[in-house]
């Protein structure tokens, strides 16, 4: 593996926890919405994440042989964004303007603690991945450096 491809693979790390900060971030916005039947209720949503193999992030390098190990991970991808089956959470307030007729709200089945937990841990990865590219770039700015003694 290449210096120049950490920033390859911190950079879709970044991506990747981007989404799920926004993803995290819709769920919250979105936890006391309520409806008065399940099909228009939000459900809460998770990201899908996937290894990206070396050859599929830098072709060119498997091309010239620089790819140093055939099958490891080189990076994330985005699978896709699922909805959670938890149970929706029903709750008896008749007086609600979105109560059904037998005075039921539905509410969102999404857990706030969860998700600020899941708020924290996008952030944290998200730093360690500029982190990274902070650390590979002043690496690569004092090879630069090395001749010039």
């Amino acid at each position: 593996m290449s210096l120049g491809s950490i920033f390859d693979i911190a950079g879709s790390g970044m991506t990747a926890q981007s989404l799920r900060l926004n993803t995290t971030a819709s769920n919250i916005a979105n936890a006391e919405t309520a409806s008065s039947s399940t099909e228009h209720t939000y459900r809460a949503r998770k990201p899908v994440f996937a290894a990206i193999q070396q050859e599929l992030l830098n072709p060119a390098a498997s091309k010239t042989g620089f790819a140093s190990d055939s099958g490891t991970g080189a990076g994330v991808r985005v699978e896709g964004v699922v909805e959670s089956t938890a149970e929706l959470q029903m709750r008896y307030q008749p007086e609600h303007p979105a109560a059904n007729e037998d005075g039921y709200v539905f509410y969102p089945n999404v857990n706030v603690v969860e998700e600020m937990a899941d708020m924290m841990s996008a952030s944290r990865s998200f730093q360690m991945n500029v982190e990274i590219m902070n650390t590979a770039k002043s690496m690569m700015q004092r090879i630069l450096t090395l001749g010039q003694q």
